[in-house]
């Protein structure tokens, strides 16, 4: 790992803005939910010390962590981060965000593929750990949780490690349960938890504007396993309430209408009034 410097804190929220400016606008019916500003610095310093100088996957990246990273490695901010990040996203404006800016800023260690997590996931590149803010499964159990978590298990062949950001709330009965559940499949699945870092971020959430989230950090337990073939999903029990209450996955992919430009408004989002 490389030797880690002090980190300019007024230039690290300045590149923030930068992704933050070229993130698009979030669709709530299927949990895109962005964390704030200044949990996203804190966040993308954590991420790229933790997969410093690996193969990073993400396993869908609305909060355009992936891009933080790298573009503050890029920009010397910090002298840490991954040597490949791919984002994989069903949301083809998250994945045209992220390729635009990565040829604006010339990040080389950085692309985006578009990718459903029900279909099986097919890429021929061995990662060495994977990340996930996936749907947080309040009404499933945390079922969705565990999909999104499959595929970056998958991505790393079982034999990695993994960050899972999961809902975290001392008064919600709900996230306890979804923390235990998807602990379990981890366990069931070959890795273990490594660490949790709780109440970790806040997000822009008008109804739960306090609801917290925590990092489960897992990893794979050192033993040899057969892989398997990486199958669609398709199980009932698995997609109902997949994005909340009577909301199962109808969308295969968010297909972006327009080229949005860097840092601009663009049309279809005003109208102008004029004098007379």
């Amino acid at each position: 790992m490389s030797d880690q410097k002090e980190i300019d804190l007024r230039a690290a929220i300045n590149a923030i803005s930068d992704v933050v400016q070229n993130r698009p606008r979030p669709i709530r019916n299927f949990d895109q939910i962005y964390m704030k500003a200044g949990d996203m610095v804190l966040q993308s310093e954590l991420v790229a010390r933790w997969a410093d100088e690996k193969r990073l996957a993400f396993i869908g990246d609305g909060d355009a962590i992936s891009v933080c990273a790298a573009y503050l490695h890029k920009r010397g901010i910090l002298n840490y981060g991954p040597s490949q990040i791919v984002v994989f996203d069903f949301d083809e404006r998250i994945c045209g965000a992220v390729t635009r800016f990565a040829d604006k800023e010339e990040l080389g260690q950085l692309r985006a593929e578009l990718y459903n997590c029900l279909d099986p996931f097919t890429c021929d590149t061995r990662f060495d750990c994977f990340y996930t803010n996936p749907p947080w499964g309040a009404s499933n159990d945390g079922e969705s949780v565990k999909v999104f978590v499959q595929r970056g298990m998958e991505a790393t062949r079982y034999t990695g490690e993994g960050m899972v950001v999961m809902a975290d709330d001392e008064e919600l009965e709900w996230t306890k349960r979804v923390l235990a559940n998807v602990q379990e499949f981890v366990v069931r699945s070959g890795f273990f938890v490594q660490k949790m870092m709780p109440q970790l971020h806040q997000y822009h959430l008008d109804d739960a504007p306090n609801l917290r989230s925590c990092n489960v950090i897992i990893k794979a337990l050192p033993v040899e396993r057969a892989l398997e073939a990486s199958v669609a999903i398709t199980s009932p029990d698995r997609l109902a309430h997949f994005y909340g209450r009577d909301n199962p996955p109808r969308v295969k992919y968010v297909r972006e209408r327009k080229r949005l430009e860097y840092g601009k408004a663009h049309d279809d989002e005003y109208s102008f009034e004029l004098w007379e």
